[in-house]
């Protein structure tokens, strides 16, 4: 039979081994967490987390022992996360409204412990960003419903940053009401006119009268400051939470498609040419063409002779010039490859401006 103290002895042995190594493994991540914070990149990445548990459970033989395995791994990743958090606890993420907004929720889901801060503009929150006040601006560029945000595009083309991540938000609509009150105790509701439009249908059912706000999250705060149980506001549950409302009833908005994407500028490209992850990569190209008869055609026919999928294609005025357009191309895949090289290269004697704006895996 064996001897108790011995096996101790064994397992203290395998633990001497794992401290170091544990100790290494953290080191790599301190590197990782400089890296995303160079390039404002956020601290999860469940698609990396997924494959790395997958991975690791296919080297473990024993099927009993492996998802012990799995366990072990998944709680390594969250101690990462933690670490990275800690490490990038600094970072500041410009955004632009006030807490409780949908650019507050987007930058707070991508920069989860980070210090976001508030800027009465886009462009204000993108120049903090460019200037070294902030390292990220979260933006919106696109809502499924109104189509581009044109001044946020403008600055993609003229400005320096570039985009390295993309998340979209559902814009979800809740009567949020002061704590204690009921919904058939409301009377008045106040909210951003886009937001009630997409309530209508609540709004017409229940009588209540509309009172138009500058954003949903400043309606809130209103709300929460008058102190009128019969007031309430629609907005999201993160407002709620913020300025002490409750949700007297959640998600009364009529349209579920209503989403919005926000961009994540950095003052860095992020292009991760070693990266084995190709699935979901997704980059966008500024560029104007050549006063020539077809030269837009040409450029389009490059990128479809690339084989890359060109989701979303507009243009915007030039201010400067006087008739004269960008384009904004965004398209699927990873231009961090010999395509992608190839692509540029031709693209190139066709524009008088070709701008790589981003490469991205969107949230």
């Amino acid at each position: 039979m064996e001897n108790l103290e011995e096996i101790r002895k064994e397992v203290d042995a395998v633990d001497a081994q794992l401290a170091p190594l544990f100790e290494r493994r953290m080191e790599l991540i301190r590197r990782i967490a400089a890296y995303k914070k160079a390039h404002g990149l956020g601290v999860s990445d469940p698609a990396r987390e997924q494959n790395v548990v997958l991975r690791g459970a296919e080297r473990v033989k024993d099927r009993d022992i492996r998802e012990y395995y799995v366990s072990f791994q998944q709680e390594m990743i969250a101690l990462s996360r933690d670490w990275q958090r800690r490490l990038n606890s600094g970072l500041r993420v410009a955004y632009s409204g006030v807490p409780g907004a949908f650019a507050y929720i987007a930058a707070s889901r991508l920069y989860p412990g980070a210090e976001l801060v508030s800027y009465p503009g886009f462009e204000q929150a993108y120049l903090a960003c460019e200037a070294g006040e902030a390292d990220v601006a979260v933006l919106p560029f696109e809502n499924s419903s109104a189509g581009e945000v044109a001044s946020v595009t403008d600055l993609m083309f003229n400005g320096s940053l570039y985009v390295n991540q993309v998340i979209e938000v559902e814009a979800e609509q809740n009567l949020l009401g002061l704590p204690g009150a009921d919904r058939s105790q409301i009377r008045k509701v106040y909210s951003h006119p886009q937001a009630l439009a997409q309530c209508d249908e609540y709004i017409q059912r229940n009588g209540f009268i509309v009172k138009e706000y500058a954003n949903t999250a400043l309606a809130a705060k209103h709300v929460a400051e008058k102190q009128d149980i019969t007031c309430a506001a629609i907005g999201s549950a993160e407002s709620a939470e913020i300025y002490g409302l409750e949700v007297l009833e959640p998600r009364i908005n009529t349209s579920r498609t209503n989403t919005t994407r926000f961009a994540a500028f950095s003052r860095m490209l992020r292009l991760d040419k070693e990266s084995k992850r190709k699935m979901d990569k997704h980059f966008i190209l500024m560029y104007t063409v050549k006063n020539e008869a077809g030269a837009l055609a040409q450029t389009l026919n490059i990128i479809g002779a690339h084989n890359f999928n060109m989701y979303n294609l507009h243009s915007r005025p030039m201010k400067e010039l006087l008739w004269n357009y960008y384009f904004f191309v965004e398209l699927d895949g990873d231009v961090a490859t010999d395509e992608g090289s190839s692509l540029l290269r031709e693209l190139a004697p066709l524009c008088d401006r070709l701008k790589l704006v981003g490469s991205f895996y969107t949230h």
